[in-house]
């Protein structure tokens, strides 16, 4: 399957080194687009129509605005479309790709280390198209989960923009190790191993989140502690309103589908 991938921004960089093949790259900026293609063995093409006419499969990676735009070039050339447009839903990926198979994905960054969690929504012509090697493909950078199309704005949340939150997180813990002395590059080696290790107990030992913490803390230990700041500092409340800003900001205007 020949991959053609719209836009070479950061996700499509994510993207192509994940799947470390060949791909045909097309962006506004023609070094960019060169550059991103290199970096697997692939080709940086002039335009977005020629990507489409020789790709089996379009990953549009351009801003959300622009779809409409795009789709207009891409007209009648495309075959399949998959979308990892932020905001952009079915309804609107297939009004303007009509009469082919469409496919959204929200991926995140770690597809570049094979870790991203993809959640996805098959268009309404999904099954008429090559569904089955597209899901493979994305699954060669992570974890496909299938999710109902109103639901994708939440989910966008807790696994596309989430690396951000985490990353967030991580910095704001090293910031207060090195504050207390450590140095940064020692401090980040703790925070991200002990992040790491809280995950993998969470992944692989199948542990609930409640259950991790329960083991690390003691009734009036340095944990406990802890754990009362950040419930006292209003951790959850600011999680729940970072979520409430992504599903807000990403919905659709009231009367469209």
């Amino acid at each position: 399957m020949r991959i053609g991938v719209i836009g070479a921004g950061n996700m499509a960089a994510a993207l192509v080194r994940g799947l470390g093949e060949p791909v045909l790259v097309a962006d506004p900026v023609a070094e960019r687009a060169a550059s991103l293609a290199a970096e697997t063995g692939g080709e940086a093409l002039e335009a977005n129509a020629y990507v489409a006419d020789r790709a089996d499969v379009v990953v549009l990676c351009h801003k959300p605005a622009q779809l409409e735009e795009v789709a207009e070039g891409l007209a009648g050339r495309a075959r399949v479309v998959v979308s990892l447009l932020g905001g952009r839903s079915l309804f609107d990926l297939e009004r303007a790709y009509p009469g082919i198979p469409v496919y959204r994905f929200m991926p995140n960054v770690a597809a570049e280390v094979g870790r991203a969690v993809l959640c996805y929504a098959p268009g309404s012509r999904a099954p008429e198209g090559p569904e089955a090697e597209v899901l493979e493909l994305f699954g060669r950078v992570g974890t496909v989960v299938a999710v109902p199309e109103a639901q994708m704005e939440v989910a966008t949340a807790l696994a596309g923009c989430a690396p951000a939150f985490h990353a967030l997180v991580v910095e704001a813990l090293v910031d207060a190790g090195v504050g207390h002395g450590l140095a940064p590059e020692d401090a980040t080696r703790m925070v991200v191993g002990a992040m790491a290790g809280a995950a993998a107990l969470m992944d692989e030992g199948g542990l609930d989140p409640k259950e991790v913490r329960r083991r690390v803390t003691s009734p009036g230990g340095s944990t406990a502690r802890g754990l009362v700041a950040l419930e006292r500092g209003g951790l959850r409340a600011a999680f729940q309103d970072a979520v409430d800003a992504v599903v807000r900001g990403g919905a659709p205007p009231a009367g469209r589908p």
